[in-house]
């Protein structure tokens, strides 16, 4: 109940702020458990993350720094959040992921791990990967322009609405993981996940991937989807 309030409460304020354009909407399952990647360039990409899906069993993960600040200490705690530790492996938090997993939620994450400082793709890190690979579930990539930061500072100080821009790919999967090369298949696989992320992105939000030869596939791929 509390996350279809703050739901409701999100899309309203968004559809104050800025003008939002979505597709590919159909691609997030209705139940069952998935793993949502996205890229992360602004700090209103967390109230996008909440209005992309109408599921009450979203799980969701807030790096454990935030719990200083009183609203997202209140947020977390009444949305079920699970806090992470960004500087060391967190085992117990991994280990409470995989369950809800199993459960059937739906999770968001930013393979990036942290707001990109020059407002396109950074390298990924392998935590995704890892997630995806071992539950073996599908992956969603999103790619979503138009919410950094220093953006929304400058429109909004003017009184100009956003222009955000929400695009999510078809789902796909990854091998189990290996028992062997476990690093190599995790650092082609994070490389993949970036690519397909990228691939939903204008060319100036691509940054590391832009040249990568796996995001000119996949953007071929989608030239020959009927529209």
């Amino acid at each position: 109940m509390f996350l279809r309030t703050i739901r409701i409460i999100f899309r309203v304020v968004l559809n104050l702020m800025a003008r939002v354009s979505m597709t590919g909407y159909e691609n997030i399952p209705s139940e069952g458990g998935a793993i949502v990647v996205s890229n992360h360039i602004g700090r209103l990409d967390a109230m996008v993350g909440v209005i992309v899906s109408d599921r009450d069993d979203i799980i969701l993960m807030i790096a454990d720094k935030y719990k200083d600040v009183p609203l997202w200490r209140w947020l977390g705690g009444h949305l079920d959040a699970i806090w992470l530790d960004r500087d060391e492996v967190d085992f117990r938090s991994m280990r409470e992921v995989f369950r809800r997993l199993k459960d059937g939620g739906l999770l968001g994450i930013a393979p990036e791990g942290t707001r990109s400082k020059s407002e396109a793709l950074a390298p990924g890190k392998p935590g995704a990967a890892y997630l995806a690979a071992r539950s073996q579930l599908p992956l969603i990539p999103v790619g979503i322009s138009g919410t950094e930061d220093r953006l929304v500072k400058q429109r909004l100080k003017r009184l100009q609405r956003l222009d955000i821009t929400i695009n999510i790919g078809e789902p796909f999967m990854l091998p189990p993981l290996p028992r062997k090369d476990r690093e190599e298949f995790l650092e082609e696989s994070t490389d993949e996940i970036m690519c397909q992320i990228a691939a939903l992105l204008p060319p100036k939000y691509r940054g590391v991937y832009e040249d990568y030869p796996r995001v000119g596939e996949l953007l071929a791929e989608q030239q020959r989807l009927p529209s």
